[in-house]
């Protein structure tokens, strides 16, 4: 894999870009440019990526293509990439997206990587090295939280990254085991108080968060679950905006008044924290992986926490499947990923930090 087709220069493709352009010969396409007051390492171009004509040409050039797009255009490129016959990977965290893409995979020449972000992805692959430790599961417990630092105002949050795709996490159903069985649960309930060390936050339910989990330990564990991490009160408030004031229903309205509220900050911070449960050698035990991170310095420019970590997830597994270390075609399952190998690669190595 030498040649790699970017798609995408917003908050985290471009660091993406700048990431893979390190050790790959990167093209970054976006239909507006410039994003940013600097120029990148590599080859920026202005194009319509939803003229499918145009972007099968220009892939077709290229050994693997990424989409840091938004989840809803996705579809018609891994579709380009599976029938063009290179890589595909993307970032998206919505279920049918993921699921069309899945549906490719007996005919694929090359891999398709969905959700390699942060949720879905590295958090999938830090919850598949915790189960690894147990001879027999049963909670897994997933949470994630990209958050302001310094919050203000009720609904204590910030959009440092797609407004829309939160919009979509709250909006849709969530995948879930419970009881054993696998299921479908509402978005924006399953309320639970969080403290890390000594900060009180709730979670609650979100969909997209487990990627494949579900089908992974389906009948191999009693709960599984993924929740959003925030700081208290908001998740009541999002439920007033889309539940009584009806915005679910107005997309695009909801997501103006949001992004106007609540521009990005600087200062971010992105909470990871893992629980499973499950016996070793007949005893019932817990392991645990929490870390907090925080915005670091690339090449000289600052990225939020949620920007480099966003960006690194998905650009480790390139490199690994760059190295071989990861299959070659087909599907690929974020918890296929080998957390230690995947903590290894150049980039991946962020994550120790």
């Amino acid at each position: 894999m030498e040649n790699i087709l970017v798609l995408g220069m917003g908050k985290v493709g471009s660091l993406v870009s700048l990431l893979l352009s390190k050790n790959f010969k990167v093209k970054a396409v976006d239909q507006k440019l410039p994003h940013y007051d600097y120029e990148f390492p590599f080859e920026c171009i202005q194009a319509d990526v939803t003229d499918l004509e145009w972007m099968e040409k220009e892939m077709a050039e290229h050994h693997a293509v990424v989409s840091a797009l938004p989840y809803f255009l996705n579809k018609n490129i891994a579709q380009s990439a599976h029938d063009l016959g290179i890589h595909y990977f993307d970032l998206t965290e919505d279920v049918p997206t993921t699921k069309f893409i899945q549906g490719l995979q007996k005919t694929a020449k090359k891999i398709l990587a969905p959700q390699c972000g942060l949720a879905p992805g590295f958090i999938g692959i830090v919850g598949k090295d915790l189960c690894d430790s147990f001879d027999r599961l049963r909670d897994i417990e997933l949470r994630v939280g990209a958050l302001p630092r310094f919050p203000n105002g009720l609904l204590a949050y910030s959009f440092t990254w797609s407004p829309f795709g939160v919009i979509n996490e709250y909006l849709n159903d969530a995948e879930a085991i419970h009881n054993g069985k696998r299921k479908l649960v509402p978005s924006l309930q399953g309320f639970e108080h969080i403290n890390i060390e000594g900060q009180e936050f709730e979670a609650f339910t979100t969909s997209g968060g487990l990627g494949t989990l579900c089908e992974t330990y389906e009948g191999k564990v009693d709960t599984l679950n993924y929740k959003t991490i925030r700081y208290p009160g908001h998740g009541k408030l999002m439920r007033f905006l889309m539940y009584e004031l009806i915005l679910k229903n107005d997309v695009e309205q909801l997501e103006q008044i949001l992004s106007n509220a609540k521009p990005p900050v600087e200062e971010d911070v992105v909470y990871v924290y893992a629980i499973v449960e499950g016996w070793h050698n007949e005893t019932l035990s817990r392991k645990e992986y929490y870390k907090a991170f925080y915005p670091i310095e690339i090449e000289g420019k600052k990225w939020r926490a949620i920007s480099w970590t966003t960006a690194a997830s998905i650009v480790a597994v390139i490199e690994l499947v760059a190295a071989k270390e990861l299959p070659q075609k087909g599907f690929l399952k974020q918890e296929e990923i080998p957390f230690d190998k995947f903590l290894k690669t150049p980039t991946g190595s962020l994550f120790l930090t």
